[in-house]
């Protein structure tokens, strides 16, 4: 008798592709988590202080958080390139296309800066308080000095996702929430003798938190061997800015989509104010939890645009087709679980977040529209994503911004507000379930296009290639 040693299975191609998809993209999510808990940290230490003082921070932080996302998306466009460069093993043209990010970075940080500031000429226009306005500028004028740092970061962030490192984004992201928790801590109350800076303190804590994420970033880059190929600093760069153009051409439609999305949001919440602070409440309550849940399918989205532009990079339009269609699976699969939870769970999240009876019941009903609009958000991310991986951002700009501002808006508008002179406006308003209904709509629209974009766009390239 003998014996035949047996040989371990090599994975599927799927299994494969998830693994590599998760390892790539859940650094990533951890990064994501860490600086959403950075505005996090500052509402909840200001409320601690003042109703003013929350207010203020509350106020700016809705600026800066509309203008830090549209940066971030116009950014993105260093994602795509490097990934198409690192598939086809163009080295050298990344490290140059790292130096001509980085310009168009500070360019568009400078830009973001200035955005920022002429916000805060907006609140001595809304009717608030002389010194809550006065507050909230300050508080803007203080964070904005940041945006430029933001921008050079988001360039970098860019780069290393790209070739496949995604430990520095969580551990560096990680170390400015400990910093922004301290540093705020020490300057919001005045402890240790510093002064008690309240609302500015925690514009001053984020502000120098986001330079020194840069410096971290850019340190790490220079010590880590994983940059050794690719290492962008090896000589002194001019602006380029016909390639600078190229890339701004790219980022700009993914800039755009990202505030129509973000301000889309933002002008619920304004028209849900009128129905006083029970539907207030329980609005921000279901965004901000919904807005957590959503950082799981972005993060598995911004790692199928790096799997696709790398497959495309290499000339291997079949493998992108098929690693696009495992990012949104992974995303729809996530959708279905967190579905089931935010339905199973609505009353113990609603109390998790405050303890009145009244603002609870509102908001498990929105908490059951949030539920069912988790199968078609995460599809219209992971499919929008794929498509960017493409080189393909306009197509993704028109579908959303049709979705959030043809659709959902209208929509909600008409069920919240109740125009009697409407012909299908409801009998009475329905307040914010109404927008949230029209949010459920807009995002299903959103997710079926892109959906059949990326398979009408990865069909003509496999077509393409077999020409």
């Amino acid at each position: 008798m003998h014996s035949t040693a047996t040989l371990p299975r090599s994975p599927t191609p799927l299994r494969a592709e998830v693994t590599t998809l998760w390892k790539l993209s859940w650094p990533m999510l951890v990064g994501q988590l860490a600086t959403v808990g950075m505005g996090v940290a500052d509402v909840a230490m200001t409320g601690h202080v003042s109703a003013a003082e929350l207010a203020a921070v509350s106020l700016g932080a809705s600026v800066w958080s509309i203008v830090l996302v549209t940066v971030m998306g116009v950014m993105m466009a260093i994602n795509s390139v490097v990934a198409h460069e690192m598939g086809a093993g163009r080295f050298d043209k990344i490290s140059h296309t790292v130096r001509e990010g980085l310009w168009m970075g500070l360019l568009v940080g400078l830009v973001g800066c200035l955005a920022v500031n002429l916000c805060s000429l907006l609140f001595y226009h809304i009717g608030l308080e002389q010194d809550v306005a006065d507050r909230a500028s300050t508080f803007l004028h203080v964070i904005s000095l940041g945006m430029p740092a933001f921008g050079c970061f988001r360039a970098l962030y860019g780069y290393t996702t790209s070739i496949n490192q995604t430990k520095p984004i969580m551990v560096i992201a990680l170390l400015g929430l400990l910093y922004n928790i301290v540093l705020n801590a020490l300057l919001v109350f005045g402890h240790f003798g510093l002064p008690k800076l309240g609302a500015i303190g925690c514009a001053v804590s984020t502000a120098s938190g986001v330079w020194l994420m840069l410096a971290a970033m850019l340190l790490w880059i220079k010590i880590s061997p994983a940059y050794s190929m690719t290492y962008p600093f090896t000589r002194w760069e001019w602006p380029n800015w016909t390639e600078i153009g190229s890339m701004l051409r790219l980022g700009i439609p993914i800039g755009v989509t990202h505030f129509a999305e973000v301000s889309a949001f933002g002008l619920v919440s304004l028209l849900v104010a009128r129905f006083g602070v029970v539907e207030v409440s329980a609005h921000q309550i279901a965004l901000n939890f919904t807005s957590l849940v959503f950082m799981v399918p972005l993060s598995f989205g911004i790692g199928a645009l790096t799997r696709v532009g790398q497959a495309m990079g290499e000339g291997n339009p079949e493998r992108a087709r098929f690693v696009a269609w495992v990012g949104v699976g992974m995303c729809v699969t996530f959708a279905f679980v967190s579905a089931a939870c935010i339905a199973l769970f609505r009353w113990q999240i609603a109390q998790i977040y405050t303890s009145d009876v009244t603002v609870q019941a509102t908001c498990v009903v929105l908490l059951l529209f949030a539920a069912l609009f988790q199968l078609s958000d995460a599809t219209q991310v992971a499919a929008a994503s794929a498509i960017r991986g493409y080189k393909v951002t306009r197509s993704p700009m028109v579908i959303q911004m049709v979705a959030f501002w043809g659709v959902a808006l209208p929509v909600g508008w008409v069920l919240g507000l109740a125009p009697q002179w409407f012909p299908w406006a409801p009998s009475k308003p329905m307040a914010a379930t109404g927008f949230w209904i029209g949010l459920v709509l807009g995002l299903t629209v959103a997710a079926v296009l892109l959906a059949w974009s990326l398979h009408r766009l990865a069909t003509q390239r496999v077509r393409e290639a077999r020409a």
